[in-house]
């Protein structure tokens, strides 16, 4: 996420903003934090998050008005109400109603008869009411007696003073806002945070690797929708300058399904702040036991599932049609979730997915087994393992599955460069990375590109690709099997080659000597030293 604490005031606060720099996201969650009181870090997370997101389509709101009564040709159909909310609507913005708007908030933002806290309760009622697609989704508790009301009302204000405005009418920068506020919030949570956050750069690998262009994106466990929102980001970011970003990215679908009712909810306002339509079903749904997207086929599926859960009800679907390499263990869904994405993978299809290590090497309850006949189906196209402490909820190592039905898929140029159809390419990324604090680790994007650009060269059969040992191999299906169908990276990338040394062997021991004897020689210096200096205060020998 952004870091950097630059101290922003709020006298020039109202200046357009066009880059959302770190400053502004730590300064309003600092602000935002002091609300947070005795209050669990998962619960206020809703407040806060709520907040941003009231603001948000309030701000478009206002926007869209004055843009019409701007327009001689429309201005005239605000005076119907019918008119004026079609003229809204058909916009793709949500309506707001008179007292639910950002203005009334801050104009009552200090009455104590209603509270804020009641007033933007009631706001939030109305909005629902007003939106159905957003029915049941918003927070509606700010008139709890612990959350204190003086406080909230500062807080509204001081959103109020910085103007989200950018090129996509505030998107890009209340939507990083509101990203940074959920990396802040996975943090204080801890493990719990974990799931609806993936650590930024572990998406943006996925995405890079993947290229979600066009087509379907699926992500049976979505969080807090970050695989989508970094699709949509880089699909954008690729249209190309003669291209209108917004017709490139209505080029993918998305789709998700989350269990967690809370966690579904902020998916819901995440992808609304960022103006993506998704289909994350009508409810939230445990995907092993309710699918909401039974027929879908998707052509990129990423996904970050709970590791090693335990806790999934597997044993309520042994006879599941989805277990076609074989039913996954009661005790770990690692490879329950492995073949409900192959089972959703279209023919064409790619995905990526956030395991954990012993994934790649168990033998367990017949993962070993599951493991085996997904490699012999050929189902297996990238293993990537992880540096440590990139999740800032979890030290369990962690890898990249990379999955597809056709490996042939892909393939940009003559084939006969080199049959990869028939290697599995393992990349060992622990080396790379880059601390940003004392526990947590980043990938650079030169990280990124390094693999990325890896993976790429392999599987577009590229004559650029080479093994890269230490780092890099594209290993035959026969050496997968030699090692007993683990999937362990370092088992195949060996070890980094060492730079070339063309100094003679007995010319580097008198070198080495001479500078050893030189060292010695010092030493009985330095010792003699302080054993005069000792002496001079009373302890010699």
């Amino acid at each position: 996420m952004q870091r950097g604490r630059k101290k922003q005031g709020t006298k020039n606060a109202a200046a357009k903003i066009t880059k959302p720099g770190p400053s502004i996201a730590a300064t309003l969650f600092a602000a935002a934090d002091k609300l947070r009181g005795n209050m669990d870090a998962a619960e206020y997370k809703h407040v806060a998050l709520g907040l941003i997101f009231l603001k948000y389509i309030s701000d478009r709101f206002e926007a869209r008005i004055a843009e019409v009564k701007a327009n001689p040709e429309e201005a005239f159909l605000l005076d119907d109400p019918d008119a004026a909310r079609d003229l809204i609507v058909g916009a793709g913005i949500f309506f707001v109603p008179e007292r639910a708007r950002w203005s009334f908030l801050k104009e009552n933002a200090t009455s104590t008869k209603p509270t804020i806290g009641e007033l933007i309760d009631q706001a939030m009622i109305a909005i629902e009411a007003e939106n159905p697609t957003l029915r049941g989704v918003l927070t509606k508790n700010y008139a709890r007696q612990e959350l204190d009301q003086t406080r909230l009302g500062e807080v509204l204000k001081l959103f109020s003073d910085i103007k989200f405005e950018d090129a996509h009418h505030g998107q890009d920068v209340l939507g990083r806002v509101y990203e940074y506020f959920l990396g802040e919030f996975a943090k204080l949570e801890g493990k719990r945070g974990g799931q609806y956050y993936t650590a930024g750069c572990v998406v943006k690998l996925l995405v890079t690797m993947l290229e979600p262009f066009k087509g379907r994106v699926y992500d049976p466990c979505c969080g807090s929708g970050g695989m989508f929102v970094q699709s949509e980001r880089f699909v954008e970011e690729h249209a190309g300058k003669h291209v209108d970003p917004k017709k490139a990215r209505d080029q993918i679908a998305v789709y998700g399904q989350e269990s967690n009712a809370t966690t579904w909810r902020l998916a819901k306002m995440n992808l609304a702040i960022r103006g993506i339509e998704a289909n994350l079903g009508t409810k939230w749904a445990d995907t092993f036991h309710e699918d909401l997207h039974k027929g879908l086929m998707a052509k990129y599926a990423l996904a970050n599932p709970p590791f090693n859960d335990s806790d999934w009800g597997g044993d309520k679907l042994k006879g599941d049609s989805r277990w076609h390499y074989g039913v996954p263990p009661a005790g770990s869904a690692n490879f329950a979730w492995l073949q409900h994405i192959i089972y959703h993978l279209a023919p064409d299809g790619y995905a990526g997915v956030v395991l954990a290590n012993g994934s790649l090497s168990t033998q367990q309850s017949g993962e070993g087994d599951i493991r085996r006949k997904m490699i012999e189906a050929n189902l297996v196209d990238c293993i990537v393992a992880l540096p440590g402490q990139l999740f800032s909820t979890t030290q369990i190592p962690v890898c990249l599955w990379f999955l597809t039905r056709d490996k042939s898929n892909g393939i940009s140029r003559d084939k006969a460069l080199r049959d990869r159809t028939t290697e599995i390419l393992f990349i060992d990324a622990r080396g790379l990375g880059t601390m940003v604090s004392r526990t947590l680790k980043e990938l650079t994007d030169e990280d990124i590109d390094k693999i990325a650009n890896t993976y790429h060269a392999w599987r577009e059969v590229r004559g650029d690709y080479a093994d890269v040992p230490g780092f890099a191999k594209a290993a035959s299906m026969k050496e997968v099997a030699a090692q007993g169908f683990v999937l362990t990276p370092g088992r195949y990338v060996g070890t980094e080659e060492a730079e070339a040394d063309d100094e003679a062997f007995d010319a580097k021991m008198a070198r080495l000597t001479e500078a050893v004897r030189k060292q010695m020689a010092e030493g009985v210096q330095l010792d003699e030293r302080i054993r005069k200096a000792l002496a001079g205060v009373g302890h010699g020998w």
